[in-house]
């Protein structure tokens, strides 16, 4: 993703989504526990984050995750059309 570009296209982003689903199926596979699967995960996330956008605008991302976390709106999300447990 380059700096231009604030926000990926719908195809692109559930593609990404849907291999990231897989990973995550494959590593619970694997007896890897969701802490370290989403410890893991959001680790690569921040740091390609980091590589891709100002820090500011990373900083911005990470106060919006947080927020969400705090609304509960996370522990609201859905995954596979089952509500997902908290990792």
């Amino acid at each position: 993703m380059t700096q231009d570009r604030q926000a990926p296209p719908e195809r692109e982003l559930g593609h990404a989504g849907s291999v990231v689903d897989k990973a995550i199926e494959f590593m619970v596979g694997q007896e890897i526990s969701p802490l370290a699967i989403a410890s893991a995960l959001l680790g690569g996330a921040i740091g390609l984050l980091a590589q891709s956008l100002p820090d500011e605008m990373v900083v911005q991302i990470l106060q919006n995750a947080m927020t969400s976390v705090q609304s509960g709106e996370m522990r609201a999300t859905k995954r596979g059309g089952e509500v997902s447990e908290a990792l």
